[in-house]
């Protein structure tokens, strides 16, 4: 599945537009991760535990989507974007949304 940022993917042609899609997920750093991103804090510099979660919630946000437009019929996802929040003091929201499409090549 082509998932793109923009309007349109070059060379091919949106022949159906099925719908708004999205990925859900939220996470909580836990009580380990806190701790040593507070010490990490003290000293500067990037909190690599953090980093780490949120690249696996993006990953599994976007697959999430992907399902989800799959299970619409949609070959693409166009105007793909992230979105993030924060719940509580320690769980992240991470939302991966676009656009579900048919396409064909030209």
């Amino acid at each position: 599945m082509k998932v793109v940022t923009t309007e349109n993917i070059a060379g091919h042609k949106i022949l159906e537009v099925k719908g708004p899609v999205f990925g859900l997920i939220v996470r909580s750093r836990g009580i380990g991760g806190d701790i040593m991103a507070g010490l990490k804090s003290l000293v500067g510099g990037e909190i690599k535990q953090y980093t780490v979660m949120l690249e696996d919630a993006r990953k599994q946000a976007l697959d999430r989507m992907i399902a989800n437009a799959s299970e619409m019929g949609a070959n693409s996802i166009v105007m793909m974007r992230f979105d993030s929040g924060e719940i509580a003091n320690n769980m992240s929201e991470i939302v991966a949304y676009g656009t579900a499409v048919v396409i064909e090549e030209l």
